[in-house]
């Protein structure tokens, strides 16, 4: 067992959004401009909610908002089908680099799935030339502005389909084309990772790194599941690994004779999963906002004030911090940086340590890596 105190931390005053960022967990068919919804669905006869951009944005807000999963992967329904051309394709990936740049993001990995874009009529690997078109792009875009930001493709293939070992095949094929890793996304519950055994058999055959969804809307067996049949090297998401995790708080007895709980100290024992995700350091790709907004943490509480993932993180779990579908939550990785400090108190150690999480954990040869990582703690060390 391991004794935990929770401190508080200092007022913080510097510009979050000028911090350099790493953006593991971040869709890319969530993070649309509503305005780009509105010109994309006219030009393909789509109908929206809306065809005003203020209000687009707030309903894909406040259908995010409703607590059920369910509910917000409905949302995908409109950006899903302005993204069946080419040029929707690649309109949608430039600006999703150019909008991750000036949020301070230095790398950022983009997962989409690409067997949700053939209803016009392009092949799988047309689809990821043309958001391979796209990034590139937006890289070159952002560069033009005298910054730089390098990204790389997460191939997605859906839970509820069996295209398991195509996609698989897919994102080998496109690994010098700026694929660098495979997941699966869609309905958890109901959907184990073992579903697709034999591709990620095949991707470890090829060496090619795998993060899958799970612990967000199923549980430990989920995270086992992702961790034994999908040889996961992070978790999407995973906050639900706290489950496996028991928190005793101690009772004090005042002058007055009274026992009163001591919120700050506390006495915690790990499972034998969360004991191996720790120790091992396995990615939690935790996305703070959209894990209220789901019901992700609902057995842990009703506010984002009950995110395990502060205890999590004082636990020594590699934990980092994402936005999952910006659109949808409406949030930036800046606002969730921000979530933290006013929730949990965190300041610029905190926030440096939960980056260079990220930037370990990310998909990139060591030498890239290491760079990154350079780049990060010289920025840092530059505020003082």
């Amino acid at each position: 067992m391991t004794e935990i105190i929770l401190d508080a931390a200092p007022d913080l005053e510097f510009d979050l959004k000028g911090l350099p960022k790493v953006s593991l967990h971040d869709h890319l068919d969530g993070g649309l401009r509503p305005a780009t919804i509105i010109e994309l669905a006219e030009a393909v006869g789509h109908t929206l909610p809306s065809t005003d951009p203020v209000a687009l944005g707030e309903w894909f807000r406040e259908s995010a908002d409703s607590g059920s999963l369910v509910r917000y992967l409905e949302t995908f329904d409109h950006t899903v089908a302005v993204m069946q051309t080419k040029d929707g394709l690649f309109r949608v990936a430039k600006e999703f680099v150019e909008d991750l740049a000036d949020d301070g993001v230095v790398y950022g990995e983009v997962r989409w799935a690409p067997e949700q874009h053939l209803a016009k009529g392009l092949s799988l690997d047309e689809v990821v030339e043309a958001v391979q078109a796209g990034l590139d792009a937006g890289v070159d875009a952002v560069a033009e502005t005298g910054r730089d930001i390098q990204v790389g493709q997460l191939i997605t293939a859906m839970r509820h389909a069996d295209r398991g070992q195509e996609i698989a095949e897919l994102a080998v094929r496109h690994r010098n084309n700026g694929a660098v890793g495979f997941d699966i996304a869609g309905a958890e519950d109901g959907f184990l990772p073992s579903r697709f055994k034999d591709a990620f058999t095949y991707l470890a055959q090829h060496n090619f790194p795998a993060t899958v969804h799970a612990g967000e809307a199923a549980g430990l067996e989920s995270i086992q599941s992702a961790l034994v049949d999908g040889r996961a090297l992070r978790l999407g998401h995973g906050v639900r690994i706290a489950e496996d995790v028991t928190v005793e708080f101690e009772a004090d007895e005042d002058a007055d004779g009274s026992d009163e709980q001591d919120d700050n100290i506390g006495m915690v024992t790990l499972g034998d999963l969360a004991s191996w995700v720790r120790d091992r350091g396995i990615a939690l790709e935790i996305c703070p906002s959209s894990n209220l907004q789901t019901g992700a943490i609902a057995g842990f509480g009703e506010g984002i004030e009950s995110h395990p993932l502060d205890m999590l993180y004082q636990l020594g779990f590699n934990v980092t911090i994402n936005t999952d579908n910006r659109l949808m939550s409406g949030v930036t990785l800046t606002d969730e940086f921000e979530l933290l400090v006013e929730t949990f108190d965190y300041d610029l150690d905190d926030l440096l340590e939960l980056t260079l999480n990220a930037a370990e954990a990310a998909f990139l040869p060591l030498e890239e890596k290491e760079a990154l990582v350079e780049y990060i703690n010289e920025a840092y060390a530059d505020l003082g």
